[in-house]
Order: structure tokens, then sequence, then C-alpha cells
């Protein structure tokens, strides 16, 4: 699901250093997100950011810098799964049925 979202999200690095950002939240799967940054953050640190319904944790598997700032790759820990049930960001956009509806 492509979305967007403010989150506030926290995470360790494999060293112990902790770090706080602003994050705009770009997609959302069951298993992972992607989120956007002004900061990097290292490979293989633990993030987590907090909704009202639920707390999202996991490590981070990829962070680029393109253009406009670091997009970073979270998949999600194995107890963690995201449902629009428990989690809905602001703005939403499932891929699959806009090219349903396009084929239309």
């Amino acid at each position: 699901m492509l979305c967007a979202d403010m989150l506030e999200v926290s995470w360790k690095d494999t060293t112990g250093h902790n770090g706080q950002a602003t994050a705009l939240l770009e997609d959302i799967s069951p298993s992972g997100a992607c989120l956007q940054l002004e900061t990097a953050i290292p490979l293989a640190s633990e993030i987590r950011w907090t909704s009202p319904k639920q707390e999202f944790s996991g490590h981070v598997r990829y962070c680029v810098y393109r253009e406009i700032g670091y997009f970073v790759g979270v998949e999600f820990a194995s107890a963690i799964r995201w449902s629009s049930k428990r989690f809905k960001p602001q703005h939403m956009l499932n891929l699959q049925t806009l090219v349903a509806h396009g084929k239309k």
C-alpha cells in the first residue's frame, strides 16, 4: 500500500547508539514498511514507532539516499504484522485496486 503519514521513530544501531526523528511513511505491507527521513539510519538498526492501536518494531534492511532524503526499508519483527484494521495511515492508496479499476 502506498501511503503518507507522519511518524516519530526511534532506533538503536548495532553499536548501541540511539536516535530519534520524524519520518514520512511511504508504503506499508504486512511484513514491512518504507520510511523517508532527513537522516540516515544504519543497516540492522532496531527501529520502532507507535500508533494508537499498534506498536511497530523491526530492523533496517536498506537505507538509500535519493534527491529528497533517505529511504529506509524496515522489516517488521516476526511477531509484528500490519493490518489496516489496527493502523490506517492518514493517506493510503492500494495499487491493486487502482490497476483493477483501470482495466475496466
